[in-house]
């Protein structure tokens, strides 16, 4: 079974209003040839052809690439319209995107003679809340070491004197062919045997994720990298947040967080964080999973609405509208007086909506896009669900050792002590840069965190 992922110019898939492309690390790793990234969206002049493996298990082959920690030799180069400036053992190959946030290459690894992504975000500084996005990517990607996730293999350190001219940040990725946006909106087919693993993947790594008590908050499908035997890694955390586990819910002393609304590209955004529910949780990824699920069976947009009326107004009329004893997960009076007002319409049965999907894949489709948050069906329970189960196998679905440490949010983050803790974080990869330096103010940075290098 194969598919030729093309250019399709006849599809301009909107830009949302909370685009991260400014700030995010790993979202546009994919090699997928000359492309614009302003949008987030991929553009390929090269055709990607995407075979399923014999055995789809065995395509996902574990392991990360460890940081090098020879001394650090520079050399510089232009792409684009930036000047590069990275290990002399990464060379040049070509301009994968640039955009508003600056720009990635594909490189050479000449060391592991392997490809990788690079990417430079220039003046990285100059937008606390893009900065502290980066910072946030950063120490997630480190944190989360999983088949189907994206991986940082490197940083490039910084060679200023003080901490205050640290501008320019490189990131080196893993390098992917292309991504599960650009395979949707392709001429060719894709089979259920295709939409099975690439939905499994996903559901594999938010098992993973969850359980590290981190939301991504906004999977779709350019955020999903795919190489050519069909493997896939999640990327992009540049949103992602943190949940209290049930132990700590159970703590008076900790108090639910309050998340935000303005949170993941619309058409994927699920019904309790437009209608403001402040406290949601996990169920937010599975219902953007079925989203997914749905855009490739489809292969267009399930629920592309225009606005939060128009989103919520589709949501219904495709799936039904909520009976009263089901809006009590509204917390807003306002909201569920708007929920109450959609008309009641007759709703097309899901097998009709996807004619060629089978009876199983409808079924988690349904389990998947409940409207009720508590009554959609858990990622655990998606991977044990009978459509999964040429796959399923819980031995190798595993959980994060430990949660991720949100606390370093706690602290109010201005531009120096940004500064400061993405320097650290390019020391894990990179100790010869420690001690990062001081401010030119002559103060000196808090003590650093005990060392824990994650890749050498």
């Amino acid at each position: 079974m194969s598919y030729e992922s093309r250019g399709n110019d006849s599809y301009t898939k909107k830009a949302d209003d909370h685009s991260l492309s400014t700030a995010t690390t790993a979202a546009f790793t994919s090699y997928a040839g000359s492309m614009s990234m302003d949008d987030g969206s991929i553009a390929s002049e090269y055709g990607t052809e995407i075979i399923m493996p014999h055995s789809a298990r065995g395509s996902m082959i574990g392991g990360f690439r460890k940081g090098s920690t020879t001394p650090y030799n520079a050399h510089t180069f232009k792409a684009g319209n930036h000047t590069f400036t990275v290990d002399t053992k990464y060379s040049f190959n070509r301009v994968v995107g640039s955009g508003a946030y600056g720009v990635v290459i594909s490189a050479n690894d000449t060391v592991l003679n392997t490809r990788v992504a690079i990417k430079m975000v220039p003046k990285a500084f100059q937008d606390e809340i893009d900065a502290k996005r980066i910072l946030r990517e950063i120490k997630l990607l480190k944190h989360l070491k999983h088949e189907n996730i994206v991986g940082i293999v490197d940083m490039m350190p910084p060679m200023m004197r003080y901490v205050d001219d640290f501008k320019d940040v490189y990131i080196v990725s893993e390098l992917m062919e292309t991504d599960l946006y650009r395979i949707i909106y392709s001429k060719q087919s894709l089979s259920l045997d295709h939409v099975q693993y690439f939905i499994y993947q996903v559901l594999r790594a938010l098992k993973y994720i969850h359980s590290a008590n981190v939301l991504h908050r906004d999977l779709k499908p350019s955020n999903l990298l795919v190489n050519s035997n069909c493997d896939l890694k999640v990327c992009d955390f540049g949103l992602a947040r943190g949940v209290l586990d049930s132990d700590q819910m159970r703590d008076t002393s900790k108090q639910q967080v309050m998340l935000t609304e303005y949170v993941v590209t619309r058409w994927y955004r699920a019904p309790e964080i437009m209608l403001a529910c402040h406290e949601y949780d996990k169920p937010v990824d599975v219902w953007s999973t079925g989203c997914i699920l749905a855009e490739l069976l489809a292969r267009k947009p399930y629920f592309p609405g225009e606005d939060y009326i128009d989103q919520l107004t589709l949501i219904t009329t495709k799936l039904g509208k909520l009976p009263e004893a089901d809006l009590d997960f509204v917390t807003s009076e306002k909201a569920k007086r708007f929920m109450r007002k959609l008309p009641t319409k007759p709703v097309t049965p899901l097998s009709q909506q996807f004619p060629n999907a089978s009876a199983s894949c409808i079924d988690l489709l349904q389990r998947m896009l409940q409207i009720h948050p508590r009554k959609r069906i858990t990622v655990d329970d998606a991977l044990k669900h009978p459509f999964m189960s040429q796959l399923h196998s819980e031995e190798d679905e595993p959980l994060c050792d430990r949660p991720f440490d949100f606390s370093f949010e706690d602290e109010k983050l201005h531009r120096v002590r940004l500064q400061e803790l993405i320097w650290e974080e390019v020391g894990d990869f990179r100790p010869t840069c420690l001690p990062v330096p001081p401010r030119r103010d002559g103060t000196r940075p808090p003590s650093r965190r005990p060392s824990r290098l994650h890749y050498i």
